[in-house]
């Protein structure tokens, strides 16, 4: 691809800070040896996630190759003989399981290409040294004044960056250094803005910011040369590495850990937080500050790579900011990656993770009371001070710096509100993917609490609690079923109701007052019959029971009782009878 060409289309621009998990999923024999299949996974969507197949001579290539880090892996040894056998196989899956969990959690390992290329194939096959000896190679046909010397391999933590050593036929003996990066997932300017700051990077002056000699940019990358400095970066000093190692040789495993001198820390963090205040103050986006983006010009700090937020590319300590909500814009990002970089100078070793518990002892308490304005877990769950509150605190308050150089770097109105609309959609971005981190750290919090052995336990013990309070309440509802059958002398049962509402007389309480009634006038002597009339017919027909029977549906037999005593004998009718059982004379 030509270094004036545009990105393909449908071009996916992955965030390659975004952690990868990786778990073994299975096994499988297949002749003489073994494959894993692995389930890897790209940050927290379950989404998006991918199947590869690894054999065992893999994770021994990859052990070979990361063997430069200078740290012991937990790889499990070779085994020659009985290395089919099923217990060694199981054995073996948990052990490479270690191995992945340890690579993948490492902060600087789990970045690198070696482990991208092992774990996600698909995305990091590409040989991004050959794409960028393209570019460098077409950029140098219009400007031929440049020569590469060679390249700088894997100086840098970024997979898709490269550095070359180079000179001008001019000056041949003076050492300059080119980088070459390609766009990142945080690009929002348009070509023409994007081309546009990136050519006015050589007129930023400020005797904290490295100068840059020449810059330039396509729609799908960018170029930027500087001077190259034998002494390195902050890295560098702190680490005791030289400039020109890899990556993970010079900073994964340090032979002498030493922090920084108090007054280094003092003089050197006040000038990066000089060189961070004039930017946030032009409204030029930054967020990638750390020790390597530090560049040491004799006592004197200056920051690297300010193209890095015009590329759209991720920050190096993205994976610690993005989890908490409160450090959401850019400057706050700045503030809080300047408390890994004054950890680092301070300790000699960055954090072991963020937030920070407990600080150890340190040159000076007023160093303790910085880092935990930074790093602290209320720092963090409440958000960062200002880079001006910061210059106030005593560990920077009484630093005098001795630079006349006057700042300058002069954006047009028009760019400057383009880099303000590139800075709130980056912000967005990470406001977004924190608000996805923390539903789901709520979600796997919930589900490890609900699954413990204490909640099966309460769960256990609220189930028997239900199942006999359920039996009670039919045991009493068996029993109200038998009362009301018996009181109503037959099998059925009548609905309950409510103690509010009246309840209705049964048609059983009506017939039995109404044969009571007229028992009752069958007691008394009847009416002398009319001249001439029949006798009435004997009374052999049973006499109803003047005992009420058992009340129905809970009817009480008092009220009956009363009805029957205050009967007035009055209030019946006159009975008319017809007697024909006289003899009749014809």
């Amino acid at each position: 691809m030509a270094f004036m060409e545009k990105p393909p289309a449908g071009k996916v621009l992955l965030d390659d800070t975004a952690p990868l998990s990786a778990g073994i999923e299975a096994s499988q024999s297949l002749h003489s040896h073994t494959e894993y299949i692995i389930r890897v996974q790209r940050g927290i969507s379950i989404e998006n996630s991918w199947q590869i197949v690894r054999r065992y001579s893999d994770f021994d290539l990859l052990n070979s190759s990361l063997q430069i880090s200078g740290l012991s892996l937990p790889l499990p040894p070779k085994k020659l003989i009985g290395n089919m056998d099923r217990e060694f196989i199981a054995e073996r899956q948990k052990g490479l399981q270690n191995y992945l969990n340890v690579i993948t959690t490492n902060h600087i390992l789990s970045n690198c290409e070696l482990v991208k290329k092992f774990l996600d194939p698909s995305n990091y096959s590409a040989n991004y040294t050959e794409i960028a000896l393209q570019q460098v190679s077409m950029f140098f046909r219009s400007e031929p004044k440049w020569e590469v010397v060679e390249p700088l391999r894997d100086i840098g933590w970024r997979i898709r960056k490269r550095y070359f050593l180079m000179k001008t036929k001019n000056q041949p003996k003076e050492r300059l250094v080119l980088s070459w990066a390609d766009l990142g997932p945080d690009k929002y300017l348009s070509d023409k803005d994007f081309q546009w700051i990136i050519r006015l990077l050589p007129s930023c002056l400020h005797p904290y910011i490295y100068r840059v000699t020449f810059a330039t940019a396509s729609e799908s990358s960018a170029l930027v040369i500087r001077t190259f400095n034998e002494k390195g970066t902050l890295k560098d000093l702190i680490y005791k590495a030289k400039p020109k190692d890899p990556f993970l040789k010079k900073y994964c495993n340090p032979k002498k850990i030493q922090g920084l001198e108090l007054q280094q820390i003092k003089t050197f963090g006040r000038q990066i937080l000089e060189a961070l205040k004039f930017l946030h103050e032009k409204g030029f986006p930054y967020g990638h500050l750390h020790s390597s983006n530090v560049m040491l010009e004799g006592e004197m700090c200056q920051l690297l790579d300010l193209e890095n937020s015009l590329l759209g590319l991720p920050s190096f300590y993205r994976s610690y900011f993005s989890q908490f909500r409160k450090i959401n814009t850019l400057e706050s990002v700045d503030v809080h990656c300047f408390g890994h970089l004054l950890y680092e100078m301070t300790y000699g070793r960055p954090p072991d993770s963020v937030p920070v518990d407990a600080f150890p002892p340190a040159p000076s308490e007023a160093v303790v009371a910085v880092l935990e304005a930074l790093l602290s877990q209320e720092a963090c769950k409440n958000g960062m001070p200002t880079v001006s509150r910061l210059l106030q605190m005593p560990l920077f308050s009484d630093v005098f710096l001795t630079s006349s150089e006057k700042p300058q770097f002069k954006i047009p109105t028009k760019l400057k509100e383009a880099l303000k609309i590139a800075k709130e959609s980056t912000e967005k971005r990470l406001i977004e993917e924190q608000k996805l981190i923390h539903q789901h750290r709520r979600l796997t919090r919930a589900k490890s609490h609900h699954g413990s052995e204490e909640e099966r336990r309460k769960r256990k013990i609220l189930a028997r609690k239900k199942s006999k309070h359920s039996a009670f309440e039919s045991s009493e509802d068996q029993t109200a079923k038998s009362s009301n059958s018996n009181n109503s002398g037959s099998g059925a049962s009548s609905p309950l109701t409510s103690p509010s509402s009246p309840t209705p007389p049964s048609t059983a309480a009506v017939l039995w007052v109404n044969d009571v009634t007229q028992g009752v006038s069958a007691l008394l002597p009847p009416p002398a019959p009319p001249p001439g009339a029949p006798a009435p017919p004997p009374m052999n027909a049973p006499t109803p029971s003047l005992f009420p029977p058992p009340s129905v549906n809970g009817t009480s037999r008092g009220a009956l009782l009363s009805s029957i005593q205050n009967f007035q004998k009055g209030t019946l009718k006159k009975a008319e009878t017809c007697d024909h059982s006289a003899p009749r004379i014809y």
